[in-house]
């Protein structure tokens, strides 16, 4: 087992789960609620990583964040080097890669609301962001809890994306995913045995959470 690996894509499922919490509760309320007629096509950008081939998503992050584009030079300006090939442009691009498996579980807690509750919040002068933030969003938490697991463990799980845009860069880049393809490679297969078996027991693990959270929830609703 590579603890140095495990770690690393530990860390970067933790991070890009709680910048998905931060960014999608917002994005999944304009979806959510939202009445404009253009609407849908937010949703599509949204939901392209379901639909895109990991590497060609990586490959136009990885151009995107080349010294060729205008992020790419503004952020050389800011940090000094580029993000392609770090522990940062992996932040990134899961983040982009994962926002759907976010995004999406949220958007349909937020519709699930008791359009009741909301109408009687704003028969009392109740302001809009008020009624996200009181009742909302605290009625949606089962929907936020499946999207952080979701987009958790689907980060733990991501390759081409990962290759595309880190490279294989022990201690900076290399992930769990990463390392049994290499092991593989080295036809070194009790080892990567032994890895894939830690990450299949893991993500059982994480969907039973996630089931017996939402069973709950259900049972707590109806009650």
């Amino acid at each position: 087992m590579n603890w140095q690996a495990f770690t690393l894509t530990a860390e970067l499922a933790t991070l890009t789960s709680l910048i998905l919490l931060v960014l999608g509760v917002p994005v999944a309320l304009w979806v959510a609620f939202s009445r404009q007629r253009w609407k849908f096509l937010l949703e599509a950008l949204v939901a392209m990583p379901l639909v895109l081939p990991p590497t060609v998503l990586g490959f136009y992050l990885l151009v995107a964040f080349g010294s060729g584009t205008v992020l790419g030079r503004w952020y050389q300006r800011v940090a000094g080097s580029t993000l392609a090939f770090t522990f940062r442009g992996l932040v990134v691009a899961s983040v982009v890669y994962s926002l759907p498996f976010a995004v999406q579980p949220m958007a349909a807690a937020f519709r699930g609301v008791d359009q009741k509750l909301i109408d009687a919040a704003r028969t009392l002068g109740v302001t809009k962001r008020t009624i996200y933030r009181r009742i909302v969003v605290p009625l949606a938490w089962p929907g936020m809890i499946t999207g952080m697991v979701l987009s958790f463990a689907h980060t733990v799980g991501e390759f081409g994306v990962v290759l595309m845009v880190g490279g294989n860069i022990p201690g900076a880049t290399r992930t769990l995913s990463i390392d049994i393809y290499d092991q593989v490679q080295g036809l070194n297969y009790a080892s990567a045995n032994q890895t894939a078996l830690v990450l299949l027991i893991f993500s059982y693990f994480l969907l039973c959470l996630l089931y017996g959270l939402n069973r709950r929830a259900l049972l707590w609703g109806s009650r």
